[in-house]
């Protein structure tokens, strides 16, 4: 719900408001809300609340260059550790949306994206590296449904993943990791150039 932008940043989340809503009881609620917590996307304050954190453009050097450096590293360990399972699952999940029927679902293109970065993370092998890159995709993926209404041509990010899955196959994790990189800086221009246009206006 963070993520998707369907709590809005500086929201405060009430606890019996979440149990009621998901039907969960309070104890999973707590943990989800000190994960969230770790994952900076929730800030806790005692006797104040829960606030869903902002999206702070000036975080977004640091954000993308952190993804630049631990994503391709996982890459070129999932080629050395993945297998055809791995492989044939991301081949599965690029063969749903590049249907033509679904080229105007840009909401399906972005749980693919989501799910193909999964899947080369478990790959690695790396639960530690995995956790960071799990946390700093969900912040990318809070800008990528911000600026979701104005993204209306998935498949170059799609064709992209294909040709990391072919290195991938390969086994040449230098140019996965090569391909990834270039994906990453990729969405981060795509999102500045959003930015931009926005502002402009206002100019």
């Amino acid at each position: 719900m963070i993520v998707r932008l369907e709590v809005a940043p500086g929201s405060v989340l009430n606890e019996a408001d979440l149990i009621d809503e998901l039907g969960f009881g309070r104890t999973p609620i707590r943990e989800a809300l000190q994960r969230l917590r770790r994952d900076e996307l929730v800030t806790i304050l005692p006797r104040r609340g829960v606030f869903v954190t902002s999206l702070d453009i000036d975080d977004l050097p640091m954000l993308f260059n952190s993804r630049a450096v631990i994503e391709p590293h996982l890459a070129e360990l999932a080629a050395l550790r993945g297998d055809d399972e791995h492989w044939a699952e991301i081949e599965r999940v690029l063969g749903e949306v590049e249907d033509p029927t679904m080229a105007a679902d840009t909401e399906a293109m972005v749980d693919a994206d989501s799910r193909c970065h999964e899947i080369v993370w478990d790959a690695a092998g790396n639960r530690f590296l995995t956790g960071t890159a799990a946390m700093l995709y969900a912040q990318s993926n809070r800008l990528w449904h911000l600026y979701l209404g104005e993204i209306t041509d998935m498949g170059p990010a799609v064709a992209e993943h294909r040709k990391i899955l072919k290195a991938l196959r390969r086994g040449d994790g230098a140019k996965a990791a090569s391909l990834t990189e270039e994906h990453i800086r990729t969405f981060e221009q795509e999102i500045r150039e959003r930015m931009q246009a926005r502002l402009e206006p206002q100019l």
